[in-house]
């Protein structure tokens, strides 16, 4: 994809929306009320249209029978009583489709009154809509949004669909600025190119587009603001890095790993076929389940590493133990421990 670059670093001109200050900066907040209605809108593409929206607390507190508080990046109720939740995810880490499950379930249940078993009312409509800096691991097709509600698998019909997610997934999105034919193409390229691009494209230059570009300019944040920013950047390259870093220190011991373990699985297959051919599948085969399992696993306790080497600098910088769990996705505890 053609993009049109600056200098690297907080001297761009425009914020890097997938940091979480960024994506908190352009979509939070009741300033920015329009433009979450329309990003909503451009999402939903006429299934539903928002046309009011208010702010609801992010931090959701612990329910009956829990002592765990629950972080949203952003929370909103529409005019209708249906609630959204919209987060930005980095990496698809182990827990993360368990999590946006459990998170939609808190809100259903909430909507139960406490105390009455023969409930009977109706439930309000509950969102999740994920902004994704990855591709799903288990997904072969190159969709860039996905629409998942509750299905009858046999048949195919729509069992249930007031309970329901909605996937950006950023990587499987290619198009050239020149492509762009419809306002979810608009928002999925700037969301993915706004950090790297040193001037507005004219057809994005207008609406409710033009006023985002002009809320994200580094030059017009405060100083508290590009301190913060500035902190969001540099730990979202960190991780990067030690992304980059795992993956190769994986790869390197996967080799090792694979072969031995390749070898062996291809020495038994090989020799149940009997066969020079089969042999040789086998081993080939083993060798590359063998490296793909050493990769996973290097890569995991690389990412793991990574994520307290930054959470460690943010609580010496002074960053709040709540802002450095929810950055770095671990718990609190593991951060009082630090």
């Amino acid at each position: 994809m053609t993009v049109t670059t600056i200098a690297s670093g907080t001297n761009r001109r425009f914020i890097d929306p997938l940091t979480d200050f960024g994506f908190k900066h352009l979509l939070g907040g009741e300033p920015n009320k329009e433009i979450i209605i329309e990003f909503l809108n451009a999402i939903f593409a006429g299934q539903k249209t928002i046309v009011d929206l208010v702010f609801s607390p992010t931090e959701h507190a612990a329910s009956t029978n829990e002592n765990k508080k629950v972080f949203f990046d952003l929370m909103c109720r529409g005019s209708g009583g249906e609630q959204f939740i919209i987060e930005m995810q980095r990496v698809e880490h182990g827990g993360f489709r368990e999590r946006c499950v459990y998170y939609l379930s808190r809100l259903v249940s909430e909507q139960i009154p406490k105390g009455e078993s023969n409930w009977n009312g109706q439930l309000k409509e509950v969102y999740l809509i994920a902004v994704l800096d990855f591709k799903f691991r288990d997904k072969d097709d190159e969709r860039f949004l996905h629409d998942i509600v509750l299905m009858n698998k046999d048949t195919g019909k729509v069992f249930y669909d007031k309970f329901r997610f909605k996937f950006l997934e950023l990587p499987n999105f290619d198009k050239e600025v020149n492509e762009l034919s419809s306002d979810l193409d608009k928002w999925f390229y700037i969301l993915k190119n706004m950090s790297r691009m040193e001037k507005v494209p004219l057809h994005l230059n207008q609406g409710i587009f033009k006023k985002m570009f002009k809320i994200a300019e580094v030059s017009k944040l405060t100083k508290e603001q590009r301190t913060l920013y500035e902190s969001n950047l540099k730990a979202k390259w960190d991780y990067e890095h030690s992304i980059a870093w795992a993956s190769k220190e994986a790869g390197e011991k996967a080799k090792i790993e694979g072969r031995r373990e390749g070898i062996e699985e291809g020495l038994k297959e090989g020799v149940e076929k009997g066969l020079r051919d089969g042999m040789e599948k086998g081993m080939e085969k083993g060798m590359e389940k063998g490296m793909e399992k050493g990769i996973e696993k290097g890569v995991q306790e690389g990412i793991y590493k990574q994520k307290i080497i930054t959470a460690r600098k943010q609580k010496q910088q002074g960053m709040s133990i709540k802002q450095i769990a929810e950055f770095n996705e671990l718990s609190i505890e593991e951060i009082e421990t630090l």
